[in-house]
């Protein structure tokens, strides 16, 4: 939490200050996060008098008090960006030292949030990593001990115990963060259950570095890598079962290279069908061929949905629609897709030429086929397609974007999930409404809306996986603009009423009995959120195919119902 709140208030200021922005010292120990802030202009400050005056980061691990009083004196503005966790140690330190109190710091002396923690001691502070140099220290007449809060946790343990046993008057606080604690218990006990263990973070990570001790300590193997080109991948095809995890300061889209190098191998280790399998699924997502079949799926439930006979024509408008976009958006969308997702924009750069051919014929073809039945849903697919193209593109002069002033469409906040899920409920449930009906109608209005809603779920879930990319590149989606937990809240509330509306739909006769059995592909919707959420599935892949398979799921539920009628 601590790291991730650093980082994006690092990144705000990054995207909306105009002024020179740096951070006091390296903001964490990861070397693909300090690249991209390099990149951004944030420059690390270690002399505060050596930059003209800007805007200044404390990082998570915090600094001495004297530091800060310093940055400000050079005419700084300082943003304190420090761990809540830490600043709890900074206050337990500061208030016993002005009532006389020794600290005994269980830490590296090296270490920033150590050193920070020092300067709140007043100069009664002493820093210990051993027993030995715990003996070696005089007896104090009062003193407190605390914790690094990325501290080894069993350490910290054994030292406590001794001391309780040698000066119990020692007043003992137990401040290593929770989720540091957590995360060292959900190592060990995995460890305990594959052959390996691979531990993604920077080399300079200490809190990385010790999952890579946890883990060993439990007589596993334990590689400790960067990136996913520091696997030893020949090695790890030997192993049946391997786990994986990441120190705190570890970017999402690090560990999804990771990830995805080892979801792999088991399908080339085995070979045969398997491996085949494995390699058209991963094609269907990456070309976004299987999220194009989804729409064409969905096209053919909502024209059995509002009780008019399903066109395959349309369907196929939907698809090609669908197809393209979600192809020339990967095009025009930066840098984005390197964080957000990097197995897929290595595919389209090796296949660039190939999938710009497939993007523009099918972009063609759909409007050939809305061509087909009349001139407005031509217009209609038309506008649509325009502004798809013109989404990530800069609509207004000017270098340096305002926060409040808009350049392009992706700078409205929230603007990408509304505009992919209203484009979406458009060209597969209103198009084919208002072609086979010529009106609109109560029915036309809730099939749409439910359409909308479905996709609208799927991409902000997707956008919940993206939210670090997004907001490196100052994408403001929804997640970022109201938090992760909060949008999962409001996404849940939108399946429920759908949930709520499906049953009631046919008594009202605004849609055919369809609805009954389409309640399941809510549920399924809403079972993805819930794997995400309890992280039975780690986001990859697999996880990606679940998810766009719930159109295709309400496609097989329609066509079913149709036989039957």
């Amino acid at each position: 939490m601590g790291v991730r709140r650093a980082v994006e208030m690092v990144l705000d200021a990054a995207n909306t200050s105009k002024g020179d922005v740096y951070t006091f010292g390296p903001l964490i120990h990861n070397p693909q996060v300090l690249d991209i802030l390099k990149k951004k202009g944030v420059t690390v400050l270690d002399d505060h008098s050596c930059q003209r005056p800007g805007i200044v980061l404390i990082r998570a691990h915090g600094v001495p008090p004297e530091t800060k009083k310093r940055l400000n004196d050079a005419g700084h503005r300082v943003i304190d960006a420090t761990c809540p966790r830490v600043i709890r140690v900074q206050t337990i330190i500061q208030k016993y030292a002005r009532s006389g109190y020794n600290t005994l710091i269980v830490g590296d002396p090296d270490h920033p949030e150590t050193i920070g923690l020092l300067g709140y001691a007043e100069g009664r502070g002493h820093v210990i990593r051993t027993f030995d140099e715990l003996t070696k220290l005089p007896t104090f007449e009062k003193a407190i001990v605390v914790a690094q809060t990325t501290q080894d946790t069993w350490l910290f343990h054994e030292i406590s115990k001794e001391i309780a046993s040698l000066w119990p008057h020692y007043k003992i606080f137990n401040t290593i963060c929770d989720s540091t604690m957590k995360r060292q218990a959900e190592v060990e006990e995995m460890a305990r259950m594959v052959d390996a263990m691979v531990v993604v973070g920077g080399r300079n990570s200490g809190n990385t570095k010790r999952l890579v001790q946890v883990a060993e300590h439990t007589g596993v193997r334990a590689y400790h890598v960067e990136t996913e080109s520091d696997l030893d991948t020949k090695d790890l095809e030997k192993m049946n079962s391997v786990g994986i995890t990441a120190g705190a300061s570890t970017p999402n889209w690090v560990i999804r290279k990771v990830y995805r190098t080892l979801e792999s191998l088991p399908f080339q280790k085995k070979g045969g069908w398997r491996n085949s399998i494995f390699k058209i699924q991963r094609c269907l997502i990456l070309s976004n061929i299987y999220v194009a079949l989804g729409a064409g799926c969905l096209s053919f439930t909502c024209a059995l949905l509002q009780g008019i006979r399903p066109s395959i024509t349309l369907a196929l408008t939907a698809t090609f629609y669908v197809l393209s976009m979600h192809i020339l958006n990967k095009f025009t969308v930066g840098e984005a897709i390197q964080y957000n997702d990097p197995d897929k924009a290595v595919f389209y750069e090796r296949n660039k030429t190939l999938l710009l051919s497939l993007a523009l014929s099918s972009g063609v073809a759909g409007l050939v086929i809305a061509l087909s039945f009349g001139l407005i849903p031509f217009l209609i697919l038309f506008t649509m397609s325009i502004l798809g193209v013109l989404y990530n593109v800069k609509l207004t002069p000017g270098r340096v974007r305002i926060r409040g002033s808009f350049q392009r469409i992706k700078d409205i906040p929230g603007s990408k999930t509304v505009l992919i899920a209203t484009a979406w409920g458009i060209v597969t449930a209103f198009l084919p409404g208002i072609i086979a009906l010529g009106k609109i109608t109560l029915s036309l209005m809730f099939v749409s809306l439910w359409a909308i809603i479905m996709v609208f779920v799927r991409t902000a879930l997707f956008d919940i996986l993206d939210i670090q990319g997004d907001r490196i590149v100052g994408q403001e989606t929804l997640p970022i603009v109201f938090g992760e937990d909060k949008t999962m809240s409001i996404l849940k509330v939108l399946l429920l009423v759908f949930l709520v509306a499906l049953p009631l739909a046919y008594p009202l006769n605004i849609a055919t009995t369809l609805s009954y059995p389409l309640i399941p592909c809510t549920l399924y919707m809403g079972g993805t959120l819930l794997i995400y959420e309890q992280g039975w599935m780690i986001p990859g892949l697999q996880f990606e195919f679940l998810v766009e398979t719930s159109f295709v799921f309400a496609g097989l539920i329609s066509l079913g119902w149709w036989f039957l009628l």
